[in-house]
């Protein structure tokens, strides 16, 4: 299997499992990002573990990296870890709204947010939470 094929393949999952927090939430919250983010965490490992022992690249400098990513199968591995890792808080995110009340609708921009740009999401995330505070507790305790 070559990284443009697996690539072809962990993309749509990923796409299914944010459709999924998106269109049904309250099914989907705790299984889907839970499931597919270990799922695309254990692919990270063996990408991880293929990649790096004959690269040249490392994570000291920028130039490190550049050079750590040349190799579409590190590339890959870095994708992956992006798709777990941004479905993996758009689960919370979910879960976190739906324990303090706050309306899906509200969240759903965050969701698109948080896979399209990942921190910008979580930003938004918590600032929708923030300006619907009479529902939530404050900011503070975001990571509980």
């Amino acid at each position: 299997m070559t990284p443009d094929r697996l690539f072809s393949l962990v993309n749509p999952l990923a796409l299914l499992g944010w459709a999924a927090l998106i269109l049904v939430p309250r099914r989907a919250a705790r299984l889907v990002p839970v499931t597919l983010a270990v799922a695309l965490s254990l692919l990270y490992v063996v990408l991880i573990a293929v990649a790096l022992p004959g690269s040249d690249g490392n994570f000291s400098s920028l130039a490190g990296v550049r050079t750590l990513f040349e190799d579409p199968w590190a590339l890959l591995a870095g994708w992956v870890h992006y798709l777990a890792f941004d479905l993996f808080i758009g689960g919370w995110e979910v879960r976190d709204a739906q324990r303090r009340g706050i309306p899906h609708l509200a969240v759903i921009p965050a969701l698109i947010l948080t896979f399209l740009f990942g921190p910008a999401g979580l930003l938004t995330y918590l600032a929708i939470r923030t300006a619907l505070r009479g529902r939530t507790t404050p900011m503070a305790d975001a990571l509980e």
